[in-house]
């Protein structure tokens, strides 16, 4: 019996990138049985879409109520789809193959619990980021175990909710997404897939556009969260080293400049990872910051208004 897939995006202030996505995912050559729309704020939503794209079902909800782990949970329960494919509204399938090489990869074999896609720069990224996102992205696909983690560390659990897919039986088996999480609610569900047994496949064929070039006091604010969550579910990160791979990558990257004569790229590269490091070492000690110290780290406010 042919797998049914569902594809969920959540959104927020969607403009003419989120267009372009729904295009692409209409020519894909493995049919979509629905394509779930979680928004956040009616009134940002482009009323013209409900007749431009009648077969979208967009679900509403208010700012105070969007969770990162928890608005995707209440799309997950809302799908009946076998595989599940989560997407963020600015990540750009490259071909009609997306789907199906994606789903493909989840499907090689009965333990994969989920698989992510390889993501490629647009044509506005920086050099430095084109560069991380071949590094974070590979050309070569893999399957990732438990059995992986004195190799690769954390990044055992790395998927990415920018488009990733998850077979719908072993996500209601693992509770799904946490309900409440400022951040990262891909990495946490996988760490619990990692840890209940199951596999983690990257789909390198499986292609989408996707890249910011983030300021550097943005990339303080987003490490910032991602250390937070971190310290807030110690069952998963804990007993696994975070910074090794951090270096690693400045290293390589320091490298790749040098020999490439980017020399006057390395001044705001290394200001860029200093940011970042700071940011989410700031993020994993949070509970001794001031809450007004909190705040002004953080890039999600509206989280922490329920403390």
């Amino acid at each position: 019996m042919e797998k049914t897939t569902d594809v969920i995006i959540p959104t927020y202030r969607p403009g003419k990138e989120f267009g372009r996505l729904i295009e692409r995912l209409q020519k894909q050559s493995c049919p979509i049985h629905r394509i779930i729309i979680m928004n956040t704020e009616e009134k940002f939503w482009n009323k013209e879409w409900d007749e431009k794209y009648p077969f979208l079902e967009v679900h509403h909800i208010p700012k105070a109520e969007f969770d990162h782990g928890g608005t995707r949970k209440k799309a997950a329960a809302l799908s009946e789809a076998d595989i599940m494919v989560f997407m963020t509204q600015d990540a750009l399938p490259a071909d009609r193959e997306l789907i199906q090489n994606l789903t493909g990869a989840l499907c090689s074999d009965e333990q994969i619990g989920a698989a992510y896609a390889r993501q490629f720069p647009n044509a506005e990224c920086s050099f430095v980021e084109r560069y991380t996102r071949s590094f974070n992205y590979p050309e070569i696909s893999c399957v990732k175990t438990k059995a992986d983690l004195p190799r690769y560390g954390i990044k055992t659990y790395f998927c990415s909710n920018v488009c990733a897919a998850y077979k719908k039986d072993i996500f209601e088996k693992l509770g799904g997404f946490v309900e409440r999480t400022i951040f990262n609610e891909d990495m946490i569900y996988a760490g619990n897939l990692i840890q209940a047994g199951y596999g983690i496949a990257y789909a390198a064929d499986a292609k989408v556009i996707h890249s910011h070039n983030y300021s550097c006091m943005q990339q303080f604010h987003r490490n910032f969260d991602l250390g937070v969550s971190q310290a807030e579910h110690p069952e998963i990160f804990a007993s696994v080293k975070s910074e090794g791979e951090g270096i690693r990558l400045v290293k390589q990257t320091f490298r790749y400049l040098l020999s490439r004569g980017k020399i006057w790229l390395i001044p705001g590269f290394v200001m860029q990872s200093g940011c970042k490091y700071a940011g989410y070492l700031a993020g994993k000690k949070y509970q001794k910051l001031p809450r007004r110290v909190v705040m002004w780290c953080t890039m999600s406010p509206y989280y922490w208004k329920a403390f």
